[in-house]
């Protein structure tokens, strides 16, 4: 019978750790999940701030289709992860529920053990006191033995009436976390279908402008090339700046100048180790922003064999928004751009930046810079979007700036 107890006593306990482990898991991975969900409800804010809400004739039907576009995609990925903690709680409750029932389970087995304990130390007061069971002892060591036994006992006693108060109090903290987590599911739920409707909303009016624009789909494609034709002209220029730049370092450095790579000095070669030694943790171009074109060859979203090519990152950001410094260098160049804006060239060792669409810039070539140093305003187009073009090359190698700045 004793066996058997403490069989159930052990298994009782196993399964209580094995919840309890699972729980702090589980809550590990929620709390992961809602700062996720936090920063796509903070990524949908700046999105809604950065987007030009322009609905007059200004706003291109291509803006407007690109704009939903990104909602869209920003909206799926609430849904997505509200889903995952809607599911890693109904799992969560589910524990709890298994851990309540095992404790409930141990709770009716010690306070079994506890009255046994009472009503047999109640029997024994009655028929022989304590002093008489040690006095009837045979000699002195038994007697010391029933000493000992007597403490222990009333030790053990003790332990029990305070595990089954542990107990209880755990099981009503169970209890009001289970209630807890319930409430929070019918939340997430609630939330869900609310970013769902809006979600269906922004999805009628993507269907409604895509079907204006396959009205007249050859329009929109010649301008889409166009502005591709416009946007390889200025990196044409760009590049041209790049040559010219170390052109004119190795021509100081004594080099020949036909060279492809900067000639460094030691001072360069720290910064540009560095700049390596910084990748992915650079800061970004503008303090707030979301990029709408990615580096390289992409499909457009909206149109089939469509193709669109960058030779950095675009950024659209809030109005009157300044350019920054990603890190430490100096102004290689600051040039009006023939079709556009100021570019800036920073120069960080072999490593260059280059910041494009600026008016009002301070800063002059030969400048030194640290990281976030203002460079100049980024420029707000016709259709009322502020958009600043980054790009970064290593010598005259292209790079792709997601790789290197934090979290792009």
């Amino acid at each position: 019978m004793k066996s058997n107890r403490t069989t159930q006593f052990i298994i009782l306990f196993l399964l209580t750790l094995f919840a309890i482990t699972c729980s702090f898991g589980q809550s590990k991975k929620q709390q992961l999940l809602e700062s996720k969900r936090q920063a796509i409800l903070k990524e949908i804010t700046e999105i809604n701030s950065l987007l030009s809400n322009n609905k007059s004739e200004a706003t291109s039907l291509l803006t407007k289709i690109e704009d939903v576009n990104l909602k869209i995609k920003v909206r799926k990925k609430l849904i997505q992860i509200n889903n995952q903690q809607a599911n890693l709680l109904t799992r969560e409750i589910k524990d709890n529920s298994k851990n309540i029932d095992a404790l409930e389970a141990d709770l009716v087995i010690r306070k079994k053990d506890y009255a046994a304990m009472v009503v047999k130390s109640y029997k024994n007061k009655a028929n022989q006191s304590k002093l008489m069971f040690l006095l009837s002892a045979d000699n002195f060591q038994q007697a010391y033995k029933r000493y000992n036994y007597m403490k222990q006992y009333k030790r053990y006693q003790k332990n029990q009436a305070d595990s089954i108060v542990s107990k209880t109090k755990k099981l009503v903290a169970l209890n009001e976390s289970l209630l807890l987590k319930k409430e929070d599911k019918v939340r997430l739920i609630s939330e869900n279908k609310k970013v769902q409707q809006t979600l269906q909303k922004e999805k009628n009016n993507q269907k409604e402008l895509i079907t204006t624009l396959k009205k007249d789909e050859s329009k929109y494609k010649k301008a889409i090339a166009k502005k591709q034709k416009e946007s390889n002209k200025i990196d044409r220029q760009i590049e041209k700046l790049i040559r010219d730049a170390i052109a004119r370092s190795n021509k100081k450095a004594g080099k020949g100048s036909s060279s492809k790579t900067f000639a460094l000095t030691p001072e360069a070669k720290k910064l540009a180790a560095n700049f390596t030694a910084n990748k992915g943790k650079l800061g970004w171009p503008v303090k707030t922003g979301r990029v709408i074109q990615k580096f390289g060859i992409t499909k457009h979203p909206t149109l089939p064999g469509i193709n669109r090519r960058c030779s950095g990152v675009r950024i659209v950001t809030s109005k009157n928004s300044i350019a920054r410094s990603v890190y430490n260098g100096t102004i290689s160049q600051v040039q009006v751009v023939k079709g556009g804006n100021k570019a800036v060239l920073i120069r960080h060792g072999d490593y260059l930046t280059i910041y494009f669409n600026l008016i009002n810039v301070t800063l002059k070539k030969g400048d030194k810079v640290s990281i976030n140093t203002p460079i100049g305003k980024v420029a707000t187009n016709s259709e009322g979007k502020t958009i600043i073009k980054f790009l970064l090359y290593k010598n005259s190698t292209k790079l792709n700036p997601a790789q290197w700045i934090y979290k792009m």
